[in-house]
């Protein structure tokens, strides 16, 4: 009896403990505000996007008091394209991921018509080229197409691996034609084997089998130019994208629904952030 008793109160705990959450509000005085709460500013020079171009931590702007806003400029040149980037610490794998982005399909200053990548994604960091346990699942919004797609089209991608140079891309992806200009609510449900992605409570695709993520992984949200996507000028021309918030929990998937729950009771009790993932330890280091 003392046995199973034991067995059962075991059992209960590793259930709650699986129930960690992050919510995070944005609600900041300023970008330097972040870092106690977790997030990189990327300045790291590297992939993706333009060869050569800087990530820049002033891209990123807390505007109206509780929006995280991204901003990525360029006049088709390496010289002057400024990128930007955002990551959370690296500890997260099964469970429900969400966040309220807005996505544009036009410039907020200069011609529209580079291709520029818009995102929400998870990512580990890759030991080598082909690393087999390599981990990386995207939601990745082209409002000028590319990729092979003309016009507007989310991408959904979950990833084996890949290698760089040359490209050898190892992953699986559903694409969505049409704008999402607006705000929008993604959901990725991470879980018994299978990566299912929503947008405003629709799923979009369900990948899984080798594909499934092996490894504990950041949060991230980039805004960054198709290198071979430029517009052929040379006036400056900026782009933005807006976070309202990110929530994830781990253990059991959530439903798009209950996740709109669970955020509305947390802005209820005034719960502008909250983080019981526990800390892995391992490196996060906002380069990719």
């Amino acid at each position: 009896m003392k046995r199973a008793l034991f067995g059962f109160l075991l059992l209960l705990l590793g259930g709650c403990a699986t129930q960690h959450v992050l919510f995070d509000d944005f609600h900041y005085a300023g970008r330097d505000e972040l870092a106690r709460n977790g997030w990189i500013v990327r300045t790291a020079p590297g992939w993706p996007g333009i060869r050569g171009a800087t990530w820049d931590a002033a891209n990123v702007s807390i505007v109206e008091g509780n929006v995280l806003r991204m901003t990525s400029s360029t006049d088709g040149t390496a010289e002057h394209t400024s990128q930007t980037q955002l990551c959370h610490q690296r500890k997260y794998l099964e469970g429900t991921y969400a966040a309220r982005v807005r996505f544009t399909d036009r410039t907020v200053s200069g011609p529209v018509g580079d291709q520029i990548v818009e995102t929400f994604y998870l990512i580990s960091p890759q030991k080598a080229p082909m690393d087999p346990d390599y981990s990386e699942n995207d939601f990745e919004y082209l409002p000028e197409g590319g990729w092979g797609r003309s016009g507007p089209t989310m991408f959904v991608t979950t990833w084996e691996t890949f290698q760089l140079e040359p490209w050898i891309a190892d992953n699986v992806d559903t694409p969505r034609a049409g704008s999402l200009d607006g705000w929008h609510t993604l959901v990725e449900q991470v879980g018994n084997g299978k990566v299912r992605y929503f947008i405003d409570g629709q799923q979009l695709a369900e990948h899984g089998g080798k594909f499934y993520p092996e490894s504990k992984m950041s949060i991230n949200f980039n805004l960054w130019f198709v290198r071979e996507g430029f517009l052929p000028d040379k006036e400056m021309r900026s782009w933005q994208q807006d976070i309202d918030w990110v929530y994830f929990r781990g253990g059991r998937p959530q439903s798009p629904a209950a996740v709109e729950d669970a955020v509305a009771a947390l802005r209820r009790d005034s719960i502008r952030f909250k983080d019981t993932v526990p800390p892995t330890g391992l490196g996060s280091p906002c380069n990719f």
